[in-house]
């Protein structure tokens, strides 16, 4: 089985909850919806190419920063309320100007596996993300991200009855795997359960995003061992990435 490995660099990033609204919290990783869409804008994609993705990274540290934030509405708009006014058919409507509060994830470092649909499409993947059509960002359009190492590698399953596979890094596995690999080991795998979007579709009539697709994930913290289990794994050298697809 062949996959895209990706390593890449955030000085700081945000991969918004949203549940996170007096301060715009932030996943520990990028969700599956966040890592394909950067995926598709590299490449210049304009059609969904269907793809599993496995995330891992970390980060050395979290803060807060400030952003500017405007609130818009249907309000007509009124000099002692609105700090903006803009225009629309004749009329003049108000937006409201102010701060708000954004975690920042600092020093980010990422471990990402792309494992396409089709595997005719792996090399086009490859060369958009060597030579992007567009800066490459991954949560906020500011967000740079630095792609360091882009590699098409071979993935093989393990049993670590038989060989070590400890994590690397902090990752996401698929909550229906975890929960298999625990039952395998007779343990129960601690880590928060997020429900990530993946894929979506755009509403005709209100073009709006609506999301069909969404994956219940466990983020394990980086040197768990697994036991009693066959894990898909990136062997590069000597070191062992497991990969685990949704």
């Amino acid at each position: 089985m062949k996959a895209i490995r990706i390593k890449a660099y955030q000085p700081t990033a945000n991969y918004r909850k949203p549940t996170g609204f007096v301060i715009r919290e932030s996943y520990p990783l990028p969700p599956y919806s966040t890592v394909i869409g950067m995926v598709h804008a590299a490449c210049g994609f304009e059609n969904y190419v269907p793809m599993k993705v496995s995330v891992a990274g970390k980060y050395y540290s979290s803060t807060i920063d400030l952003f500017t934030q405007y609130e818009f509405g249907n309000k007509a708009y009124e000099k002692g309320r609105h700090q903006l006014a803009v225009p629309s058919d004749g009329k003049y409507y108000g937006i409201n100007r102010g701060t708000g509060h954004v975690q920042l994830l600092v020093d980010v470092e990422l471990l990402i596996h792309i494992l396409p649909e089709e595997e005719s499409v792996i090399d086009t993947i490859a060369e958009g993300l060597q030579n992007p059509k567009i800066y490459p960002s991954l949560g906020r359009y500011e967000d740079l991200l630095r792609i360091d190492e882009v590699r098409v590698v071979d993935l093989r399953e393990v049993d670590t009855d038989e060989e070590d596979v400890p994590l690397q890094y902090d990752m996401y596995i698929p909550k229906a795997l975890a929960d298999k690999i625990g039952q395998d080991e007779g343990l129960t795998i601690d880590g928060s359960v997020y429900r990530l979007n993946k894929c979506f579709s755009i509403d005709k009539k209100t073009g709006f995003r609506q999301w069909t697709e969404r994956v219940e994930a466990v983020h394990i913290s980086k040197g768990r061992d697994f036991e009693n289990d066959m894990v898909l794994v990136d062997i590069d050298g000597e070191i062992k990435y497991p990969v685990f697809p949704a």
